[in-house]
């Protein structure tokens, strides 16, 4: 074979063309019922008509599961109410029954006296119980007026408690009698501080800057919770004020003696003394514990 000679290359199969065009669609039509529904529109008055029906069905799902907690919240009221009413009832008895009365006058200095006990379990005590106790169950009504309320029962506490310190300010005056030398005056001073502050920072926070309702939101929100905590605190500072003083008219009264023969007006003493207690627990249960959260939850407005 001839070494220039070039055998001639095989002859190549033709490349195929590749079909370009998009392919052709399945002949099988989707179902519509397989298709998600389009998005509904729904107007704002329907929309609103919806929350409401299911804030109702809610709340109504709610208080159908909550029998015992209707229960325990009107069990809670009606003793809370008695003991608040009572314990100054029962002052008011063993003051005309046992210590001749009230008056405001030089020749009798102990009917002067007798107002000091009387105010300041009514201050302390009854109008302050009620304002702590209905501000925090009291949550059907709008919130302005639950503010007004408490705002009024502490009013209503304010002049007792300050006439109360006069009178007995001015009974040791008279008498001779030191002031401020006893536990007693001094947990009673502090009770009377705080209440001040209390009532002067709550009237001016939660009432003078609604004007400005907006603008000062965020402040009183950041002040509730302390404002709170320092008014259970004045509370238990108001007890121990009057269980402490209780004993010493007691003491100084009946003596030692006589107190501790147990007498009938020693009795009534310390019934008044228990009253007292019973109060505060039924208001601290109501507030702190788990019932006050339970009563909180039930008597909270849906809406």
């Amino acid at each position: 074979m001839d070494s220039n000679s070039v055998s001639p290359m095989p002859e190549l199969a033709p490349i195929a063309e590749f079909d370009k065009s998009p392919p052709s669609p399945p002949n099988e039509e989707v179902p519509m019922d397989d298709l998600p529904p389009p998005p509904a529109t729904i107007s704002q008055a329907e929309g609103k008509k919806l929350k409401v029906q299911r804030s109702r069905s809610y709340d109504s799902e709610e208080h159908e599961r909550g029998a015992c907690e209707w229960c325990e919240y009107a069990l809670v009221i009606t003793l809370a109410t008695i003991l608040l009413i009572g314990v100054s009832a029962l002052t008011i008895f063993w003051t005309f029954f046992y210590r001749e009365g009230y008056g405001w006058a030089d020749d009798i200095p102990e009917k002067q006296f007798n107002l000091h006990p009387t105010l300041m379990i009514a201050g302390f005590i009854t109008f302050s119980g009620f304002s702590v106790l209905l501000y925090r169950i009291c949550r059907c009504f709008r919130r302005i007026y639950v503010k007004l309320l408490h705002a009024i029962f502490h009013a209503l506490a304010f002049p007792c408690i300050v006439i109360g310190f006069l009178a007995v300010l001015d009974f040791h005056n008279k008498k001779g009698i030191n002031n401020f030398y006893s536990l007693h005056s001094w947990i009673g001073f502090v009770a009377m501080g705080l209440f001040g502050l209390q009532y002067a920072v709550g009237f001016f926070s939660f009432l003078l800057l609604l004007i400005c309702n907006k603008g000062t939101a965020n402040f009183r929100a950041s002040l509730v919770p302390i404002h709170a905590a320092f008014g259970v605190l004045t509370f238990v500072l108001g007890v121990c004020a009057c269980l402490t003083g209780l004993t010493e008219k007691a003491l100084f009264t009946l003596g030692s003696e006589t107190y501790a023969s147990m007498s009938t007006e020693a009795i009534v003493i310390n019934a008044i003394g228990m009253s007292v207690v019973a109060v505060a627990i039924v208001v601290l249960y109501t507030v702190r514990g788990t019932g006050g959260y339970r009563l909180r939850k039930v008597a909270q407005n849906p809406s």
